[in-house]
């Protein structure tokens, strides 16, 4: 077998279906810093994937890298079923971009403007856009200059919502948002998913995208630290309980009697204790707690919620950054 037919199979052995993501070792780098480790993904067909991390993680360099925008120094990817080569042309065609960086025509129209950001679509999908826009409460006959920075971010958005295509890629989409429009957002999200669409959401707001998520990626530093459901990460919030003492506290009698009374993992800094419980139920850890009488009482207690940067350093030993 000719080493040209030895690549063809080995393409087509390692190509996702029709909607999905595959990536294989995708690399890249800018000089000597490592902007994205070797990386293996596989997303979709369908559904919204969260990928998280701080600033600097590496998420718009692999968004970038998956669509071509930037060359990659190795490995492979695959976009509903086709696989990047060249300037990325054909991923493009099958999916919708929205960079994490804003620039518009300021003397534009609004409208005006959303129609070149879909210049070479159709008129239903260049209506599709406007229809988005206005939901949003855009004003479309106003000039780009005077919008906010949310409101640039919604045009960009209703842009990326209008084209019929198997996947859409959205770096920030919720970026500089206030929440009742992030809501709005991360619905409309949710039900072109559920059309049959396979979105990759990049932010650095777990919160945010928790409830809008099937599965979050998780990445520090150009590699990826884990993946995730949101059933997993909502069961791992269900379990976090936090307790803010006074600074001077004895965190490691705190921990002892956290501990003893079956905390799986006690962290936190200066007066804030993080535990992550066995079960779903802080009502016997703070029974414990609040009976030691070692401890003062907490000046305040917090649970259910969990931040990115709890879920790095409390669950995955680290820091964000």
């Amino acid at each position: 077998m000719t080493a040209a037919k030895q690549q063809e199979r080995a393409s087509a052995d390692t190509a996702p279906m029709r909607g999905a993501i595959r990536l294989r070792g995708l690399t890249r780098s800018f000089g000597e810093h490592v902007a994205l480790a070797p990386m293996d993904l596989d997303i979709g067909p369908g559904g919204v994937t969260g990928l998280l991390g701080p600033n600097g993680s590496g998420k718009s360099t692999l968004l970038r890298t998956l669509i071509g925008l930037v060359p990659r120094h190795g490995g492979d990817a695959w976009l509903d079923g086709v696989r990047l080569s060249g300037d990325g042309t054909a991923i493009r065609e099958r999916s919708t971009f929205a960079p994490g960086e804003l620039a518009f025509y300021g003397g534009m129209r609004a409208e005006a403007q959303l129609d070149w950001l879909l210049a070479g679509r159709s008129a239903e999908e260049r209506a599709r856009g406007r229809r988005t826009a206005e939901d949003l409460g855009l004003p479309l006959h106003d000039r780009v200059r005077s919008y906010s920075h949310g409101m640039k971010r919604q045009l960009l958005f209703s842009a990326a919502l209008a084209p019929r295509v198997p996947v859409r890629i959205l770096d920030e989409i919720t970026e500089g948002l206030d929440p009742s429009k992030r809501g709005v957002v991360l619905e409309l999200l949710r039900e072109d998913a559920a059309s049959g669409t396979t979105i990759l959401l990049s932010s650095h707001h777990l919160a945010e995208v928790r409830r809008a998520c099937d599965a979050m990626i998780f990445m520090r530093a150009g590699e990826k630290l884990s993946e995730e459901s949101a059933e997993e990460i909502q069961s791992r919030a269900r379990r976090t309980l936090q307790l803010h003492y006074p600074t001077n506290v004895d965190r490691g009698a705190v921990a002892r009697v956290a501990e003893a009374n079956g905390a799986e993992r006690v962290t936190g800094d200066g007066g804030r204790v993080v535990l992550l419980l066995r079960d779903e139920d802080p009502r016997p850890m703070l029974a414990a707690l609040c009976s030691a009488t070692e401890l003062p009482p907490p000046a305040r207690i917090e649970y259910g919620e969990l931040s990115l940067e709890d879920l790095y350093r409390d669950l995955y030993g680290t820091d964000a950054c």
